[in-house]
């Protein structure tokens, strides 16, 4: 007997994965820029992931495309306002500290998520989960121990802010991702974000090399990522998104510590191991418990 684990599950973890590396190329992808003014940077990027996201769904839907984004409704809207809002609290985190303090205090999104798809949705969470997020908490309290300065509040505040707005955003994603095509809420919040942007940046300063790595922020690092992690939030519980999504955080610093030789520390690397080994460990048992289940000989009528 072949169970929907096997396919879409599985599928949805490895869109998953993929969208937490294409996030956690956007760090190093900042600190190349010559802009630092956060509007302008959320303007940039906002601009190339729309025209890149709406091309995705002309593809998908040709001339309905346009009936295909009104019909996110409301909870298109709600989601797409909250994703919107990780653009805007990320962008000004990384701007106001350090890439590793940004990417440590967005780990505690998994633990808002697990929260959020507990008290409005009712999901269970498996007690396997419950035990790789008590680890990757304790991971994360090891990577607090030299990663976060506290004379840099406002760009820390700023990152607690992307996590409350991911838990928010998944929580409405699996409350109607059964009843609307949500794929369209990725454009949605370009748009919300751009026209936000334009009205509060300063003029314009981007050069030609920062509109090219903006392009490749809207379209690879944020549009590729938000599509296929909305994608995925069809077969994942809120907990899982979560646990999965940890993987940005933890790799964040490391792109930033390899390419640029921002040493994370020692403590943060450590902390990032354990985070690291929980969610693998978690998503491990899961598969080994779906597979036995799916081998189990069905019972007789």
């Amino acid at each position: 007997m072949n169970t929907p684990f096997h396919a879409a599950h599985r599928r949805a973890i490895l869109f998953m994965i993929v969208a937490a590396v294409c996030w956690s190329s956007g760090g190093i992808l900042v600190r190349q820029l010559s802009i630092t003014n956060a509007w302008e940077i959320v303007f940039w990027r906002s601009v190339f992931m729309a025209l890149f996201v709406a091309g995705v769904l002309g593809v998908m839907h040709g001339r309905r495309m346009p009936q295909a984004v009104l019909a996110a409704g409301t909870p298109g809207l709600a989601s797409g306002f909250f994703l919107a809002g990780t653009f805007f609290f990320f962008i000004g985190s990384l701007t106001r500290t350090t890439v590793a303090n940004t990417f440590v205090l967005m780990s505690v999104s998994p633990f808002l998520a697990a929260l959020a798809g507990r008290l409005v949705l009712t999901e269970k969470v498996p007690a396997r989960t419950w035990v790789a997020m008590s680890f990757a908490f304790a991971g994360i309290v090891v990577m607090f121990a030299d990663s976060l300065d506290a004379g840099q509040l406002t760009g820390n505040l700023l990152a607690l802010g992307v996590s409350f707005c991911f838990a928010a955003q998944v929580t409405v994603l699996r409350k109607f991702h059964a009843s609307f095509d949500m794929l369209p809420q990725v454009m949605i919040a370009g748009v919300i974000s751009l026209v936000i942007a334009f009205a509060l940046a300063p003029a314009f300063a981007a050069t030609g090399r920062d509109l090219a790595i903006l392009a490749l922020m809207g379209c690879v690092q944020l549009g590729t990522g938000c599509l296929l992690a909305t994608a995925a939030s069809r077969h994942l519980s809120a907990t899982e998104l979560g646990l999965l999504a940890l993987l940005e955080p933890i790799l964040g610093p490391i792109w930033v510590w390899a390419l640029m030789g921002e040493q994370p520390g020692t403590a943060a690397l450590t902390g990032g191991v354990i985070v690291l080994t929980a969610v693998i460990a978690n998503e491990t048992y899961a598969a080994w418990s779906g597979s036995r289940m799916s081998a189990a000989p069905s019972p007789g009528p």
